[in-house]
């Protein structure tokens, strides 16, 4: 089985980009911080907006849906599940709550990974919850034409529960040292994790939720208030082709992790620069017409009542609406399309 020793990644030199990334983020970071002590009232609207997001985007990605309303029901009132979807969604929020409300009081080790697994199962009767895979995975894709390949083979299942506690072991020994940055650092366990693939199912959910926890516990907490599972959703290929980068030669331990660290460090940044549009919008007490006003300011071209709900999640659809009635009639936007084709862009 591989090594995983983070000496050698100590040792490398990283490109301009990947330090230019980091530098941007705690920039961003101790503006958030600024925000936060001025404005926390306001900003604590964005919370439970972003976890609906979150809880709707990461597992849209692995193609686990329900309708818009069901997911508010779900994550703010807790109602019950109907479905094995909706199972599935609920243990996401489930642990979501956990790692918002006690991130500061979850170590990372195999033992707290394999109970946070149990909890996204926790609605449903998942023999294999909490446990480490029983047989064989693969990365696969499948293609237009219908074959499948086979991207990459994870670890042995008699393999994983080793490697586990090392990767654990090795990220904690870095950060309680000191030695290697946590922007780093982060991104290198997130991508072991996903090349060992550790569970039968759930391993990318798992990676989100970790990623957010990771973030957490040194203090990077823009995930509380922007969702990052949203944001991978968006660009879901540049997730996958990063990830494929990085998997070449792992198991030999000469795999290239930086397409990953960019791409998870672009992310988080990402999320820092649409925190400061929405907190932005919430800091002054706007009438809804003057918030939508300055958020299509925001957009460039065409852009939809998405765009703009995503960036006033404060707002209803019927107030959201209203503005763009009363900003199409003063000749400020122009309307395009009708229902779902529905689009907008400014005149001015």
């Amino acid at each position: 089985m591989r090594s995983f020793n983070y000496s050698a990644i100590r040792e490398q030199k990283w490109d301009s980009e990947i330090l230019g990334l980091i530098a941007a983020i705690y920039k961003e970071a101790g503006k958030q911080e600024l925000y936060l002590k001025q404005r926390p009232e306001e900003l604590e609207k964005l919370v439970e907006i972003a976890k609906i997001q979150s809880t709707e985007a990461s597992n849209a990605i692995e193609g686990i849906v329900t309708t818009n309303t069901r997911i508010r029901q779900l994550v703010e009132e807790k109602t019950t599940p109907k479905n094995q979807n909706e199972q599935e969604i609920a243990g996401y929020r489930d642990v979501l709550n956990v790692i918002h409300d006690s991130y500061d009081a979850i170590p990372i080790t195999q033992n707290y990974i394999l109970q946070l697994h149990k909890m996204l199962y926790s609605h449903m009767n998942n023999p294999i919850a909490g446990r480490t895979k029983t047989v064989q995975n693969y990365i696969s894709a499948t293609y237009p034409d219908g074959h499948v390949e086979t991207l990459f083979t994870p670890l042995a299942p008699y393999e994983t529960p080793e490697a586990l506690d090392r990767i654990c072991e090795e990220y904690n020994r870095v950060i309680g040292n000191m030695e290697l940055e946590p922007l780093i650092a982060i991104p290198i366990f997130i991508h072991d994790f996903l090349c060992i693939h550790p569970f039968n199912d759930g391993n990318g959910r798992m990676s989100r939720l970790l990623t957010t926890l990771l973030l957490y516990r040194n203090g990077f907490y823009v995930g509380r208030y922007i969702s990052l599972e949203a944001i991978i959703a968006k660009n879901k290929d540049l997730y996958y082709d990063a990830l494929a980068a990085s998997q070449v030669g792992w198991h030999e331990g000469r795999e290239d992790v930086v397409p990953f660290v960019k791409y998870l460090l672009g992310t988080i940044l990402a999320a820092y620069k649409d925190f400061q549009d929405r907190a932005a919008l919430v800091e002054e007490k706007l009438s809804a017409l003057e918030m939508v006003r300055r958020a299509s300011k925001n957009k460039i071209g065409r852009f939809s009542k998405q765009d703009i709900r995503e960036l006033c999640p404060t707002l209803s659809d019927s107030s959201i609406e209203g503005a763009f009635r009363k900003l199409v009639a003063s000749g400020e936007l122009k309307k395009e399309g009708n229902g779902k084709n529905t689009c907008y862009f400014r005149l001015n």
